[in-house]
């Protein structure tokens, strides 16, 4: 293909969340290694491989280091005859000493409205704050867009820093990213044009992904 077609088309970053584990929505586990898929989430990794199944071909398939996000990027991988690439950009959030911590404790804190209402202003206690987390997630995709220009690429990281890059590619500020739904398992697909970038799909947990090909 020609270097000027090439450049006129977008990079489309499909941003996916890992798939369930035994403590989504319960525990808030951070980078707490050894959290693999349960029953469910192996399921909805099979079953996110087979929706992929009808784009064109994908440049690559990266996931965030843990293990939760390498397990849900495996059965892509594997229909594309890909390896996972681990980057480690895609990290879930550092939470510091709120790793493990049970969520429905964690709601009782204080700091627990601010980090729904305020979290630009808030920092994990011993972690990353979420604009440390907006810092590093904008610029690892970023650099990912340019390293596969005007291809389709998988990344599978975490709630909030997908949150947070969607938040950002919309143009809106840090604080409102709580405001985003990411489930597991689905897809975010942003189109990443040399204007600005483009939201394809948000939140896609079912039906055709046919359509989240490069204009």
């Amino acid at each position: 293909m020609p270097r000027a077609l090439t450049r006129m088309r977008p990079t489309v970053v499909l941003l996916v969340r890992h798939g369930r584990t035994p403590t989504t929505g319960v525990i808030n586990y951070g980078r707490a290694p050894g959290i693999h898929l349960n029953a469910k989430g192996r399921q909805q990794a099979e079953a996110l491989a087979r929706r992929l199944g009808p784009l064109p071909r994908i440049a690559a398939v990266y996931a965030s280091p843990l293990e939760r996000a390498r397990e849900t990027a495996a059965p892509v991988a594997r229909a594309r005859r890909l390896p996972v690439r681990i980057e480690r950009g895609l990290n879930d959030s550092d939470a510091g000493r709120w790793t493990g911590v049970k969520l429905a404790a964690l709601r009782r804190t204080p700091e627990w409205r601010i980090v729904q209402r305020h979290p630009s202003g808030f920092r994990f206690p011993g972690g990353e704050s979420f604009i440390e987390i907006q810092a590093r997630i904008t610029a690892t995709l970023a650099r990912l867009v340019e390293r596969h220009r005007g291809a389709i690429i998988v990344a599978v990281s975490h709630a909030d820093p997908i949150k947070i890059a969607l938040a950002h590619a919309l143009g809106l500020h840090p604080d409102f990213f709580q405001r985003i739904a990411i489930a597991p398992a689905s897809v975010t697909a942003i189109a990443y044009h040399p204007e600005a970038p483009v939201i394809l799909t948000v939140n896609s947990t079912d039906g055709d992904l046919a359509g989240l090909r490069p204009r």
